[in-house]
C-alpha cells in the first residue's frame, strides 16, 4: 500500500516549481495555488495585486518510500533563492516569497533543521529568509495555471525563465528524474 504525503512550497512563480517537481521521482502530483493569506478563495489577479497576503505555492503529493520530505526540501533550496525577501529574479512582491508550509510537526522540524544546516554550512552568501509555518488553507489556482510549462513551453516566460531553471535542475538532479 502506497503512503502519500503532502508538501507545500512557495519559491517565486508557481509555474517554475511545478515544472521542476512534475519531473521528480516519487512526486505523484503537483498543483499550483495560493497559501498564507487572509482572503478566502483568492484569484490570481488579487494575489498578484499584493493585498491578499498569499504566496504562490505548489502543493505536492509524494511517496515518502521513493523521496523523503527532506529530499523534497533539498531540491526546493537548490532551485530558488531563499535569501531574497519577497522576490525571485524579476518577480517581486510578497506573493513570490520563499515559504515552506508544513503539514505536520515532523515536517516543521525537518524544514527548520535543514535551514540550520544550510546556514551553518554557509551554502548561501546571504541569510535564508524562508518563511516556515504550519500550513493554512490551500487555495487551488485557476485551471489555466495547472501544468503551465507543460502546456505552454514556447510562451516567453517559459522560454526565458522556466526552461533554463529546469535544464539546470535536470543536470544537477539527474538521478532524481522520472523515467520517460
Amino acid at each position: 500500500m502506497q503512503t502519500v504525503e503532502i508538501a507545500t512550497l512557495g519559491g517565486g512563480c508557481f509555474w517554475c516549481l511545478e515544472a521542476v517537481y512534475e519531473t521528480v521521482q516519487g512526486v505523484l502530483g503537483v498543483e499550483s495555488g495560493y497559501m498564507g493569506g487572509h482572503v478566502e478563495q483568492p484569484s490570481y489577479e488579487a494575489v498578484c495585486g499584493g493585498d491578499t497576503g498569499h504566496a504562490e505555492v505548489v502543493q505536492l503529493r509524494f511517496d515518502p518510500a521513493v523521496i523523503s520530505y527532506r529530499e523534497v526540501l533539498e531540491i526546493f533550496f537548490a532551485i530558488h533563492d531563499p535569501t531574497t525577501p519577497n522576490r525571485q529574479g524579476h518577480d517581486r512582491g510578497a506573493q513570490y516569497r520563499s515559504a515552506v508550509f508544513c503539514h505536520s510537526p515532523e515536517q516543521l522540524e525537518t524544514a527548520r533543521g535543514l535551514i540550520a544546516e544550510l546556514t551553518e554550512a554557509k551554502v548561501f552568501a546571504d541569510a535564508i529568509v524562508t518563511e516556515v509555518a504550519m500550513a493554512p488553507t490551500f487555495w487551488q489556482a485557476e485551471a489555466y495555471h495547472q501544468g503551465y510549462f507543460r502546456n505552454h513551453p514556447n510562451q516567453g516566460y517559459c522560454v526565458a525563465v522556466i526552461a533554463p531553471k529546469l535544464a539546470k535542475f535536470r543536470t544537477r538532479f539527474s538521478s532524481r528524474l522520472k523515467m520517460a
